[in-house]
């Protein structure tokens, strides 16, 4: 926190890297107790809810990662009984995604815990603080320089 009467600290990229490192490590904390997940695997778990029948690759695009680091994030998800993996229906070297009843369950159990997460954020920046901070986000994290 700045000290009264000191300029504010306009090092956003180093503002960001520590506000997306503090939110990710309290999420995370809170996604494991209440559902055993990581917020890593939360939204992997989101993306394919949202989106039934989504390839490994799709998936890798949805969330901005490399396809090396959805096949790791997918084998822990497999690996615990939270998505299973199909063959494609048409591409016969590709597999499809899917939520297991327990990926499903998984999601549910982390939902009152997100929705309180979000609660205290739209507490801490006020509503309209909360709408333009996700605005400004959105538009960095799908910014094509």
């Amino acid at each position: 926190m700045p000290q009264p009467g000191s300029a504010p600290d306009l090092r956003l990229f180093f503002l960001l890297q520590r506000a997306a490192h503090r939110l990710r490590t309290t999420a995370d904390r809170r996604c494991l107790a209440a559902a055993g997940i990581t917020t890593a695997q939360l939204g992997a778990l989101f993306a394919i809810r949202d989106r039934p029948a989504i390839t490994q690759q799709q998936l890798a695009r949805t969330l901005g990662l490399r396809e090396s680091a959805v096949t790791a994030l997918v084998g822990r998800l497999t690996g615990a009984g939270l998505v299973s993996k199909q063959p494609h229906p048409l591409e016969h070297r590709a597999v499809v995604l899917e939520l297991t009843d327990s990926g499903v369950a998984a999601l549910d159990a982390a939902q009152p815990e997100i929705d309180r997460f979000n609660a205290e954020l739209r507490a801490l920046l006020g509503e309209q603080g909360f709408t333009e901070t996700s605005a400004a986000l959105h538009t960095l994290a799908f910014w094509e320089p």
